[in-house]
């Protein structure tokens, strides 16, 4: 059976997991991703559903996407490279939050 845990997702609480030292390296990669794949105006939520291994993320799909369309999509997946894990293994649904500006 598959073990799905629920990962806090959006910017804050992702960098909470991440601690200090990364937190910059997920930021980056956040606004970066957003800057290819997104308006950074307008807002998202988008939840990935992954393989958690090792530290990271593998094998994300997307499970929903409230502004179907806009690019979000593809800014989550970007963004799950470098999402804090942690020691969760095994299936992972993975909330990420774009508050837009």
């Amino acid at each position: 059976m598959k073990k799905l845990i629920a990962i806090g997702g959006g910017v804050l609480f992702s960098v909470a997991l991440a601690g200090a030292a990364s937190a910059g390296v997920f930021e980056e990669k956040m606004g970066s991703c957003l800057a290819k794949h997104a308006n950074v105006r307008d807002s998202a939520a988008v939840v990935l559903e992954c393989t958690a291994e090792g530290g990271k993320l593998s094998g994300c799909t997307v499970v929903s996407n409230s502004a179907g369309g806009k690019g979000f999509d593809k800014a989550a997946l970007c963004v799950a490279e470098v999402l804090p894990i942690g020691s969760k293994t095994g299936v992972v649904k993975v909330p990420v939050r774009f508050p837009g500006s």
